[in-house]
């Protein structure tokens, strides 16, 4: 059996248990099936816990490696602009086809303005300060919170400082190579226990929400769920055969495994190790290009984010009964674009990025709270679309650069 069928088959038993056991409330289970939801519980931590572990080391080390083999300054140069130009320009197109969609449909209907959930705004920093910010002062600072750009940028700087070092190089790059391989030996392991641990965050995501959560929000569920769906299919199906001259459907084949672990995870940090191995070793992207695009995608690319955050703003105004003109569609569309720069790819940052845009258009944030309850299912689905979107990106970067393997993507 194929580790996508063991995959599925784990989603669904995940989503039916889940289910079931969200019927029944903790008084009317026995201890036994009590200690059975906890302990499914804590294996999805754990086996979550070892997805993270990895990212770090991973991402330093595959960068290290990539950048310290680039030929000359100007490939790194090229490869940059490349990569963020169209990270940025997928993101905009990501927003303004939610707005443009979600402005045909009333998504208001017997909405409650009275809400037993309740949203706490986080400090939101300036954009003087995303930008200091996006430059380390501690390195292992960094790496023990997880800052990813940080990381990114020392990575950049270390793998360059190896590139131009003369005698010692071939040394310090065996050792990061050797590193590297050590890394990925890991991630097959835990590739190996994924259908597992996806069986087991899927149970704990359904056993607390439960699946008759999508129903108390259909309109607006289905609205983001469509223009996702449109996004991954169309936007990027385009992008491949038109820029890098790949299949689509061939691309999404190669790609099921880590989009369906991406859903299961809900988050681009936790599935980055999968993504960058189904990336090199299936789509035959070179090293040089995945270790910097991913690692940046992960940051970057919130185009699943960004269509969340377009069709909420227009429920939320429709809610509250707000006419939104143009310039502050448009200040949506700059505000969600600009901030996906420096925003962390964990479960739940898309509520934070949400903020932000509604008070640059007026929008209460407290509106947040009406839509806090499918939120986790939907960013279960918009994580796999900005998964496919890093690695629909790297194609396009490795193509134009010539390092990309036609016969691994073909094979």
């Amino acid at each position: 059996m194929s580790l996508t069928s063991k995959i599925l088959i784990g989603m669904a038993l995940g989503v039916l248990l889940g289910s079931f056991s969200n019927n029944f409330s903790s008084d009317n289970l026995s201890f036994p099936i009590i200690f059975l939801s906890d302990f499914i519980d804590a294996l999805g931590s754990i086996f979550l816990s070892l997805l993270k572990l990895l990212v770090v080391p991973l991402v330093f080390v595959s960068l290290v490696v990539g950048i310290s083999n680039l030929t000359s300054d100007k490939q790194l140069a090229s490869i940059s602009f490349k990569a963020i130009s169209l990270y940025l320009c997928t993101t905009a197109i990501a927003i303004i086809s939610a707005l443009f969609v979600s402005s045909f449909f009333d998504m208001s209907n017997e909405i409650s303005l009275s809400s037993a959930a309740t949203f706490e705004q986080n400090a939101i920093p300036s954009l003087k300060d995303t930008f200091i910010n996006l430059f380390p002062s501690n390195p292992i600072q960094a790496m023990a919170e997880g800052n990813m750009i940080q990381i990114i940028i020392f990575a950049i700087l270390f793998g360059y400082g190896i590139n131009k070092i003369s005698n010692e190089s071939s040394k310090v790059k065996s050792f990061f190579f050797d590193l590297n391989e050590a890394i990925l030996a890991i991630v097959n392991f835990v590739i190996w226990l994924s259908p597992l641990g996806v069986f087991c965050l899927i149970f704990t995501t359904f056993s607390s929400l439960g699946i008759s959560i999508i129903f108390t929000l259909i309109n607006y569920f289905l609205i983001v769920v469509a223009v996702l769906i449109f996004h991954a299919f169309f936007t990027y199906s385009l992008l491949l055969a038109s820029l890098a001259k790949i299949n689509p459907l061939r691309f999404f084949i190669k790609m099921k495994e880590t989009m369906l672990f991406a859903f299961s995870t809900s988050s681009s940090s936790a599935t980055m190790p999968i993504t960058l191995k189904t990336v090199e070793e299936k789509l035959g992207v070179n090293k040089s290009i995945s270790s910097f695009c991913i690692p940046l995608g992960t940051t970057i690319n919130m185009d699943g984010t960004a269509i969340m955050q377009g069709v909420a703003t227009v429920f939320i105004a429709q809610v509250y009964q707000v006419d939104l003109s143009m310039m502050e569609y448009l200040m949506v569309i700059i505000t969600a674009t600009l901030a996906s720069i420096g925003t962390a790819g964990v479960p739940g940052v898309g509520l934070i990025m949400l903020a932000m845009v509604l008070q640059q258009v007026g929008l209460p944030v407290e509106g947040i709270a009406l839509i806090i309850g499918v939120d986790r299912l939907l960013d279960m689905l918009r994580t796999a679309v900005n998964v496919s979107g890093d690695a629909t990106i790297s194609c396009i970067v490795a193509n134009s650069e010539n390092q990309l393997s036609r016969r691994d993507l073909n094979s």
